[in-house]
């Protein structure tokens, strides 16, 4: 107990009360309260113990826990920095801007609340509110926000914005410096590409969306059937959906084709898991002769309130034109969720959500617009250039002695600077990004890489977290049977034949016994028991093992026609080839499949009996008395048989070890075996037995019953009659399926941890397979410990098992979303802040919405960047939560991968994609952006020199088209060239993956290397305009020539430097600008004295300045490879 108490002060008892307070009232009409008694108890004693990891986090408020010390720390220091980064402008603008935009929000979009509702079958009109459309929209705009929505996205960047003020104050006569298109002509071609693209990838959403739309559907009415759109579905009408046809909308499930009374979906765009789900119809509607008799009934649905929660749901049927009314409980298993696909039978059903209401739309994030953190900072950045551009025109002003108009003064020395912050900067950068997308989809080492974001190509290189998705992303969700193990003998992949022969030669005996006379059988039972045979205790296993499950067999009708559908179904069982097992689970699957491998096949299953065919041909009928599905608490799901030859009744049960341990008889293997099998990375499962008599079973039966009926505590009545039966029983064997990995992940994974990358897994699947993909795929290493986050429920809980969690060291955490949810609600900064010092996260049962807010509190509270991975429709949110999002091209199909900003094919090419691309790209766009800058801030500082030198005249040095082609022709190719610069080559990044680690410092573009830049610019400015004003000699429009001249050689001088490995068309570049430049020099007679420029004169004043402005950084450069060498030099040299 001592160590849960903190070191730190109590809080005041006005804070306390006051939180308290808070608490009370955060809590709205509709949500859950604690008892009165146990908050006051729990709040009193917990407030006393505040779990925070620091003082400065303590002393806040609990609705100020997601922001972190360090951010508050630096939230009371503001000086120049906090001015420099748009604080000044941001805090008031911010608060005015978000007040009218909440007003305006919530006059114009009422949020309608959301209420339980009555829906009659087949009658919408009856319905007593409005429900939304069921149309599927993801576009961002429409045809009226587009043109000011994407300008809003542009000027909202400082950089934009100040160009517009820039380009309109040149409709002012005394403000105009140059010509018109000089300002207007970069400007419009920024805005012309940016729309064409949003409207390019507008128009892609909206094609999808209709695509979605306009499917057809049969909706039943009194008339008949009758086609209808998707988008035109209301909340009554009965819909048909076939087999393979996507559900469109949340319905309760009334009726379907198959005789059984039940069908399977497909939910892998829903939850992400490709296994089938079994669905039951209402039997009152299924019972009904014909598909029109509903309309002859008077029945309706109640349904509970659309929510998010897309595993529950709790409603009732009623037909009230029968004596007694008939009332029915609905659960999840009678609900056909919206975007899941029916892989059996044709259904009917009635509509009761629609459009936004959705299960699958309520579970959708809205895309945002992403923007990159090197946009961030270099809009940081051009605020501070901002600051100097403003403060070098005070100066000129104040020199100048404010004399005349010396306000016309200022503003016309803010144009003439305005160069300081170069328009050609956004178009730069776009296109360099661009570039660098195209390099990511031609690399042939990751085939299929699509880049459908090409804005943030850089951010791959500055991520810290990656949070992926399990089925389907780090395992191919195939399940293989591996190993079983009887205590005293265990089989493997290469003994499955002795398995094959033990289950032969124990049918044989069995069928010669049961056609023999009945006394030698009684006799044999009366005799003392004896030690089994091995054989009939392999036999007993598998046939547990082939009983014991949900797999339903299905049979595809032959190729052929109607003709033979007769024989099909007489001869369908003896059919192996078109036989296909269902399942809600893969693992049940591959048991089954395995039991049929080694010769006892499972050939017809519906909701009453099982039928078994043994390596004889013999089939084997057995009925199924009582189903116990598998949850995840009791860990475990049994079945109760009764053979129909012998009329024994037997009891299966198999489960998690944890749960079953408790269950079976004293052995002294199963946890060694289970420890064993899961450092394999094997998914183990331990069956079990019990024969019952009648009697026995009767007594069961009519306890079950009556505990089902009972209206309190069902569920525990349930589990304490089904506990009474679960005792002593006799322990068969441990299987070990292994969900197969997908090709090279623990490379990969291993790749990326050595990069500096911490990953975290988040999957909806269960706790321990999730433990064990983390195993075997190595997230988690052999050597590191596992916190499995016991389940809470209350604040109390949370408290103790954080305290408990937190005196773990160096070991990986796997959490529960239930748990999760609790502990978010009361411990939110201190979850995280122990959460992100683990070296793995595993979070298990997670839902689409709980990955989301997983990655944005990430986001918050470490304001590190993120990149999210995934494969299925469940992993959109999570994609787009993120920093950079991954999609997948798996078996779930293509949702996640168009939602991404990046898709690739298998995940072993997100090494590569991170380490290689994501590197050289954030490097490349550094190095432009602040190639770019210096290219403006050399300009500036040659007018400032030669402004100051002419008595503060604010007139251009250069004008029309000299400017022009200075930010275009004459120096734009190098510059851009620099997207294909590369510090070591692809297979060294890939071979020293810590090269990443130094980027997520974000040196190569920072405060400080911007701070070089503008040195380097200040003095090569300098060299150029005091040179070209010592060296002239009669005309001032020699100095124009020779200093412009200078100036584009020392730039192309300048990318020389910069480069560090050529490439052909580099060098290209380099002279195709120097011979645009040469070849301009004939046609600028305004500008220059041809006569003048082709002297030797003019040559070696030229040659002399530009040597002096470039050779010291030569020197430099030399002098720091030598004195220090960057981390990567070693390896290059």
């Amino acid at each position: 107990m001592a160590d849960r108490i903190p070191l730190y002060p109590v809080r005041s008892a006005a804070a306390a009360n006051r939180k308290r307070a808070a608490y009370y009232s955060a809590a709205g009409p509709g949500a859950e309260r604690p008892s009165r008694y146990q908050l006051e108890d729990e709040s009193a004693h917990l407030d006393e113990m505040p779990l925070m990891m620091s003082e400065e986090g303590f002393e806040n408020d609990e609705s100020d826990y997601h922001s972190l010390p360090r951010a508050r720390i630096t939230q009371r220091t503001r000086g120049l920095e906090w001015f420099v980064c748009g604080g000044w402008s941001s805090s008031y603008v911010s608060f005015v801007s978000c007040s009218c935009c909440d007003w305006l929000i919530n006059v114009c979009q009422r949020k309608r609340e959301l209420r339980a509702r009555t829906v009659w079958l087949g009658h919408p009109e009856k319905c007593e509110e409005k429900h939304p459309r069921n149309s599927i929209k993801n576009q961002k705009y429409n045809v009226f926000t587009f043109i000011p929505g994407v300008l809003y996205e542009q000027f909202k960047f400082f950089l934009n914005l100040y160009f517009l003020v820039v380009s309109c104050s040149q409709f002012v006569p005394a403000l105009k410096i140059g010509y018109l298109y000089t300002y207007w002509a970069p400007l419009g071609f920024v805005l012309a590409v940016t729309i064409t693209r949003e409207a390019i990838d507008e128009f892609r959403r909206f094609q999808r969306d209709k695509e979605v739309n306009s499917q057809l559907y049969s909706k039943l009415t009194v008339r008949g059937k009758e086609q209808v759109k998707s988008s035109d579905i209301q909340v009554g009408d009965l819909i048909i959906v076939e087999k393979n046809q996507r559900v469109p909308s949340d319905m309760v499930f009334l009726r379907t084709s198959e005789k059984a009374g039940s069908c399977f979906i497909r939910t892998d765009q829903l939850d992400g898991e490709t296994d089938w789900k079994l669905k039951v119809a209402v039997s009152c509607t299924q019972r009904l002769p014909a598909l029109g008799d509903l309309f002859s009934i008077n029945a309706y649905v109640h349904a509970q309130k659309p929510l998010m929660d897309i595993h529950s749901f709790e409603g009732t049927f009623t037909r009230e034109d029968s004596d007694p009314p008939i009332h029915e409980s609905l659960s999840i298993e009678n609900t056909l969720w919206a975007s899941t696909i029916v892989a059996s039978g044709t259904v009917i059903g009635v509509v009761i959500y629609t459009g936004k209401e959705t299960r699958s739309v309520m579970n959708t994030s809205n895309p945002k617009n992403k923007v990159g953190l090197l946009d961030l900072e270099l809009n940081q950045l051009t605020k501070a250039l901002f600051l100097a551009l403003v403060a070098l025109s005070v100066v000129m002003v104040t020199l100048q002695g404010f004399v005349g108009p010396w306000y016309r003064n200022l503003f016309r020395f803010l144009l003439l600077f305005s160069y300081i912050i170069p328009i050609s900067l956004r178009v730069n950068l776009d296109m360099g990004k661009a570039a660098c997308g195209w390099l990511i989809m031609a690399d042939g080492s990751i085939p299929g890489t699509v880049v459908r974001t090409s804005t943030i190509p850089e951010e791959l290189g500055r991520l810290v977290y990656l949070l992926t998705d399990k089925t389907g992303t780090l395992t191919q969700n195939e399940m293989v049977f591996k190993r079983l193990h009887l205590g005293t003998v265990s089989y493997g992949m290469d003994t499955m034949d002795e398995i094959q022969s033990h289950v032969r030669d124990s049918c044989l005996q069995l069928h010669s016994q049961a056609t023999s006379s009945t006394p030698p059988r009684k006799a044999q039972s009366s005799a003392p028991k004896v030690r089994k045979s091995v054989s009939s205790r392999v036999h007993e296993a598998v046939k547990a093992i082939a009983l014991c499950h949900n797999v339903t067999p299905v049979y595809e009708p032959r190729a052929g026609g109607a003709g033979d559908a007769e024989y099909t179904e007489v001869d369908q069982e003896f059919s192996d080839e078109n036989r296909a097992y269902q399942a809600a689970s893969p693992d049940e699957v591959a048991l089954v499949q395995w039991t049929e491998s080694v010769g006892l096949t499972l050939v017809n299953r519906d909701l009453t009996s099982m039928q078994l065919r043994t390596p004889s041909g013999q089939i084997l009928t057995y009925s199924v008395l009582q189903t116990f599905p598998f949850t995840s608490e009791s860990k475990r799901m049994g079945v109760i048989v009764r053979d129909e030859s012998t009329a024994e009744i037997t009891f299966y049960m198999k489960g998690a070890d944890v749960a079953m341990s408790t269950i079976v008889q004293y052995n002294d293997w199963l946890e060694e075996e289970c420890g064993n099998m899961a450092r394999e990375g094997l998914r183990t499962l331990v069956v079990a037995k019990r024969t019952l008599t009648e009697e026995q079973y009767q007594d069961f039966e009519s306890r079950h019953a009556q505990a089902r009926l009972s209206v309190h505590d069902r569920a525990l009545k349930v589990a304490a009659v089904l506990e009474s039966l679960e005792r002593d029983m006799q322990l068969l064997c441990v299987t070990g399926v292994e969900d197969r990995l997908q090709e090279h992940v623990r490379p990969t994974l291993e790749t990326l941890r050595n990069a500096g990358i911490k990953i975290w897994m988040l999957t909806g699947d269960k706790l321990e397979t999730a433990t064990c993909i983390a195993k075997s795929s190595h997230l988690v290493s052999r050597t590191q410990d596992i916190h499995v986050f016991r389940p809470v429920t209350s604040r109390g809980e949370a408290h103790l098992e954080l305290n408990a969690f937190r005196r773990k060291h160096d070991c990986a955490l796997v959490i529960s979303g239930d748990s999760l949810e609790v502990c978010l609600r009361y411990y939110e900064h201190e979850l995280v802040e122990l959460a992100c010092q683990c070296p793995a996260v595993v979070c298990c049962r997670c839902s689409p919405t709980q990955k989301a807010r997983i990655v944005k509190l990430l986001r918050q509270h470490t304001h590190r960047r993120t990149c999210a991975i995934g494969d299925g429709g469940n992993d959109v949110s999570m994609i787009q939560a993120a920093d950079c999002g991954i999609g997948i091209e798996g078996k779930e199909g293509k949702a996640a991968s168009l939602a991404a900003d990046f898709s690739i094919r298998r995940f072993e090419h997100v090494g590569r994609l991170l380490v290689v691309h994501g590197r050289s790209s954030y490097k490349r766009s550094a190095a432009l952006g602040q190639f770019v800058m210096h290219r403006g801030l050399v300009i500036s500082t040659m007018q400032a020199v030669f402004s100051s030198v002419f008595y503060f005249a604010s007139v251009p040095l250069y004008q029309g088209f000299l400017m022009v082609g200075y930010a275009t022709v004459y120096t734009m190719f190098p510059v851009f060239s620099l997207v294909l610069d590369q510090d070591v080559k692809p297979e060294m990044a890939m071979l020293y993956p810590e090269l990443y680690k130094d980027l997520t410092k974000g040196r190569s573009l920072s405060f400080k290397t911007f701070l070089v830049w503008v040195l380097i610019s200040v003095y090569q400015g300098g060299i150029l305009m005091y040179g070209a004003l010592v060296l002239f000699e009669s005309e001032f429009v020699h100095v124009v020539a020779i200093s412009f001249t200078a100036l584009v050689l020392t730039e192309l001088l300048m990318v020389a430097l910069t480069v560090r490995t050529w490439h052909w068309l580099m060098v290209v570049a380099e002279f195709l600008s120097l011979g645009c430049y040469v070849a301009s020099l004939a046609f600028l007679n305004e500008y220059f004295d041809v006569a003048f420029i082709t002297t030797m004169t003019f040559l070696w004043k030229v040659s002399a300045i530009t040597v002096v402005s470039c050779l010291p950084l030569y020197i430099l450069k030399y002098l720091k490879r030598k004195l220090s060498p960057p981390s990567y030099s070693k390896l290059t040299s």
